[in-house]
This record gives C-alpha cells, sequence and structure tokens, in this order.
C-alpha cells in the first residue's frame, strides 16, 4: 500500500514537472512569436506616438478659474444657540439652513439647469457694455455667425431674464446646449478637499479665460442668492411680518397717548363727582398699557426673528476667488508621445496574440 501511495506520489510530481516544462515552453514560444513580429509593433507604436504628439501639439488651450468658499451648516452653539432655542419655543423660527443644502449634495444645486441658467442669464459689464454670460458665451464661440442663415434665430437674443419676457422653444434649445457644456464634469468640478472640513473648491475650465472667471465667481453668487431666495423666504416673510405688526402697534400706542393727553386736557379742574366723564381716559390708559405690553413681547420677537435670519446667510463663505491670469492647462506634448506609442504598441502586441490564439484554432 506504501508502495502505491509512493508510486502516485512521484507521479503527481512528475506531471507537475511536465506542466511546468510546458507552461515555461509556451512562453518562450509567445515571446519569439512577438519577436518575430518586431517591426510592425515599432511601425505601431511610432504612429501611435506621432498621433499622441499630435493631438497635444494642437489641442487648445484652457484655462481654469478656482474659487474656495466655506458651507454655512446650521450648527447653532453658545449665546446665539440659546437665543435660537428660545426663539422656536415661542415659534417664531424657521427650521433653519440645513435641508436640502448639504454638504452632500451641493454639488449637484451648483450644476443644476437651473442655478446655472440664472447665472448665464445674470446681467453682466464686458468692456463697458452690458450683457449677459450668455450672449458672451455665444460671442467667444462663434455660434450667431451659423445663425445668420436661419431666419428663426437670426434675432435671437439672451438679454433679458425670463422674469421680464417669456422664452421661445429656440431659445430653450439653445440654452439647454450651453448648459450640457458648462456643466460637463471636464468643464464644472465641485470638489472637497477634505471630508472632514465643509471647504470646496468650485473649478471651471474654459477656453477663454475672462469667461472662466466670470462664470466661477457668479455661479458662486447665484447659488447664495438661491438659497436666501429660497431656504430663507420664511424666515424673511416672518421678519416683514413681525416688523409690520410692530410698527401698526406702535401708531396705536401714539395714538393712545395722544388720547390720553386730550382727556386729561377736557377733565382738567372738573368735579370730582363726575365719574362718568372720565372713563373715557381710564379706558385710553387701558389701551397704552396693553399695547406697551404687546410691543415689549413683538419687539423681542422681531430681534430673535431677525438673529435667526443672520443666522441662516448666507449659504456660501468666499475665501479665495479667481484672479487673472488664470492657470493654463496645456497637453505635454512628450507625455502624450510616450503615451501614443505605448498605447500603439501594446494594441499590437494583443491584436497579435488574439490572431495567433484563433489560426490555430481554427486549423
Amino acid at each position: 500500500m506504501a508502495l502505491e501511495n509512493n508510486q502516485i506520489e512521484n507521479s503527481n510530481i512528475d506531471n507537475d514537472s511536465i506542466s511546468l516544462k510546458q507552461f515555461v515552453f509556451k512562453i518562450k514560444e509567445w515571446v519569439a512569436f512577438l519577436f518575430s513580429k518586431w517591426k510592425i509593433i515599432i511601425l505601431i507604436g511610432l504612429i501611435g506616438a506621432i498621433i499622441g504628439y499630435t493631438y497635444a501639439k494642437y489641442s487648445k488651450i484652457t484655462y481654469k478659474a478656482v474659487l474656495s468658499f466655506a458651507m454655512d451648516e446650521d450648527k447653532p452653539g453658545g449665546g446665539l444657540g440659546s437665543a435660537l432655542g428660545l426663539a422656536s419655543s415661542l415659534g417664531i423660527t424657521s427650521s433653519g439652513g440645513g435641508g436640502i443644502f448639504t454638504s452632500n449634495n451641493l454639488t449637484q444645486l451648483m450644476k443644476s439647469r437651473l442655478v446655472v441658467e440664472k447665472t448665464l442669464l445674470k446681467p453682466i459689464l464686458i468692456n463697458g457694455k452690458k450683457s449677459t454670460l450668455a450672449e458672451y458665451y455665444i460671442e467667444i464661440n462663434n455660434i450667431r455667425k451659423n445663425w445668420n442663415e436661419k431666419p428663426n434665430l437670426k434675432s435671437i437674443s439672451f438679454l433679458l431674464s425670463r422674469d421680464s419676457v417669456k422664452y421661445t422653444r429656440q431659445q430653450d434649445s439653445i440654452l439647454q446646449t450651453i448648459f450640457s457644456a458648462l456643466a460637463s464634469k471636464q468643464s464644472l468640478l465641485i470638489d472637497q478637499k477634505d471630508k472632514k472640513f465643509t471647504i470646496f473648491n468650485l473649478e471651471v475650465t474654459n477656453e477663454n479665460e475672462l469667461f472662466a472667471k466670470l462664470f466661477c465667481e457668479n455661479l458662486a453668487n447665484e447659488t447664495s442668492n438661491f438659497y436666501i431666495q429660497t431656504i430663507n423666504k420664511k424666515s424673511r416673510l416672518n421678519v416683514s411680518i413681525l416688523q409690520n405688526q410692530v410698527d401698526s402697534v406702535k401708531r396705536q400706542l401714539t395714538n393712545s397717548i395722544n388720547g390720553i393727553a386730550n382727556e386729561a386736557d377736557n377733565i382738567y379742574n372738573l368735579n370730582p363727582a363726575y365719574n362718568k366723564k372720565t372713563a373715557i381716559s381710564k379706558n385710553k390708559q387701558v389701551d397704552l398699557q396693553t399695547n406697551s405690553a404687546i410691543l415689549t413681547n413683538l419687539v423681542v420677537q422681531l430681534e430673535l426673528a431677525k438673529i435667526n435670519l443672520r443666522k441662516e446667510t448666507p449659504l456660501i463663505q468666499e475665501i479665495d476667488h479667481p484672479t487673472l491670469p488664470l492657470e493654463k492647462n496645456k497637453l505635454s506634448k512628450l507625455t502624450y508621445l510616450i503615451l501614443g506609442g505605448f498605447l500603439g504598441g501594446l494594441t499590437t502586441i494583443l491584436y497579435l496574440i488574439l490572431s495567433k490564439i484563433y489560426n490555430e484554432k481554427i486549423s
């Protein structure tokens, strides 16, 4: 039995040795085959290197505008947190600036069509002339030249916002095309450098240096304005209502004071036996005391509401803004030459290997 086991083990060892020898032989065979094709491999590699070099040489220069900002999240604390807690107990504060505007989805907000379109239609000054970023984009890309041959596009302009004029289907289509180009990963990037801190970099890449800078700055501002006009709408409405109430009670309080003074003049040196005539004066004094108490309470609520509104504004705190000249992005000719040559050679090797395997199977 032991003899049989030894024979089996020896047989396995021999088989392993044969398999290893076959593998080494196969490798040598493939290496020899590829060496026999060295001319075509080098030729295709050189062609790939030339293509990579040519692509890098004639690629357009792009400019990158970078704006750093901090996310102002809802984290009340200290005296302000206590005041807001009191305001919440009185039922006069809003839910805060959290909600949809958190650090996790801020990138989606900035890349949304609504915010990008508002940025494109925002009035700007270019060389002392009033325009919009949409019009400037069309100008620097010579898009309007192609419209001269089309009557329905020739008179199109983007100098007015949607609030001032109703946009046509053609205008919406053009804005969609511009949005798709500007919101791509190559053109617009919002990056959070460190997950521990809510500090972001907004990067805009474009072939026009001035457009990259203007679009980057205005996109950040428009995002902040969008926050103020939406999330803070409830808080601003609350402040406005409280302010109107305070002004109304102040007017009533002033009327009560004037009324008491008039009644005091009317009953001056009046016989104490005529109590009925003093009733009007006493009623106005009650109104005065009531309005004074109401005004005191409303003033407290108004100030707390203002604190809450200041707490929620703004969403974006700018740290660094893009300045001219911007950083240039130019493809390295040497890098693309090496990369093109490598890919060309690798593609040729894979093609030769697959072709040889296919020919062996069908033969």
